[in-house]
């Protein structure tokens, strides 16, 4: 609670405007919408932000104090599963977030990355260059230097990097298959992506790796990396990730579950996405590096509960 009273140059002027001058430190418009919520009184009670006010009027502002974005250094514990002078193998585990941004201020990896690594704060987004959802597992690359950065995104730009992946998703498919169409932001929900003709292209190799009744363990790789994208085009494909909440939010079940099986599905708690393998050119030695890792726990043992109940 902070109190102000009105000065004699602010008689006879509004609300809203008078407050924003006593109290600089908040701009009019959230002044505003605090006046509307009843978080700001004038000698005790509630008013318009076009009320006028008088000399000596007693203005109290109960301020929300809005957490801000960092990027500043934490201790956030994350797993190194390789280091070199130019790059760290990160083992991402699955509800890490990336980066601080809308609806997570700070305790990412990026802030995690900026005290274990001070030095990364010299480059853009504390050496980030490619990205997991925030409930994907799996390998993930951080540059270290500003010239391994560039050489990566252009790796990237290039599509000279292989990505693979493995998906365990509700319906039977065959072989192989490809899935080549653009994505761009959902015209309805700017949280999703979706399908679009006007989108950026994408595209999607998919193979069968086991075959569990009517749900499927996917080998994927991926020649693009579109935000969502496996999600997305496994979707289109009515083949959703198991625990997808934006992709399949009503969890789909298929014919034949068991009230057991059913309960182990809905109560996965992520989307059984998890990025197995990174590969790309050594660019001093012009040698492939690939860079593996298993699956965790929770996407194994969802696994064993299909191939029980299958």
């Amino acid at each position: 609670m902070i109190l102000k009273n009105v000065p004699s140059n602010l008689v006879n002027q509004r609300l809203d405007k008078v407050a924003t001058v006593l109290f600089q430190t908040y701009s009019r418009t959230q002044i505003k919408k605090w006046i509307l919520e009843g978080r700001v009184l004038v000698n005790g009670e509630i008013s318009n932000p076009k009320d006028l006010v008088n000399e000596n009027d007693e203005i109290e502002i109960n301020p929300i104090e809005e957490n801000k974005i960092s990027w500043a250094g934490q201790k956030v514990d994350f797993d190194v599963h390789f280091e070199s002078d130019n790059f760290i193998i990160i083992n991402k585990s699955p509800g890490c977030v990336m980066h601080p941004g809308s609806g997570c201020n700070d305790g990412t990896l990026a802030n995690g990355l900026l005290y274990k690594y001070p030095k990364l704060a010299n480059l853009p987004r504390s050496g980030i260059v490619h990205r997991l959802d925030k409930d994907t597992s799996g390998v993930l690359l951080v540059a270290k230097n500003e010239k391994f950065r560039n050489y990566f995104i252009q790796l990237m730009q290039e599509r000279k990097i292989t990505k693979e992946y493995i998906a365990v998703v509700a319906g039977p498919t065959l072989g192989s298959f490809t899935i080549d169409y653009p994505i761009g932001r959902d015209k309805f929900n700017r949280t999703k992506m979706a399908l679009r003709s006007d989108g950026k292209d994408a595209i999607t190799n998919v193979k069968l790796n086991q075959s569990l009744g009517n749900y499927s363990v996917l080998d994927v790789s991926i020649k693009t990396g579109r935000t969502h994208q496996i999600r997305v085009h496994l979707s289109s494909k009515k083949l959703p990730i198991i625990g997808d909440k934006t992709y399949d939010p009503s969890k789909t079940i298929t014919k034949g579950s068991s009230k057991e099986l059913i309960e182990i599905i809905r109560s996965f708690s992520r989307q059984a996405l998890h990025a197995r393998l990174l590969s790309f050119e050594c660019p001093d030695t012009q040698k492939k590096l690939s860079f593996e890792i298993p699956m965790p726990s929770d996407m194994k043992n969802l696994i064993s509960s299909l191939k029980k109940h299958s």
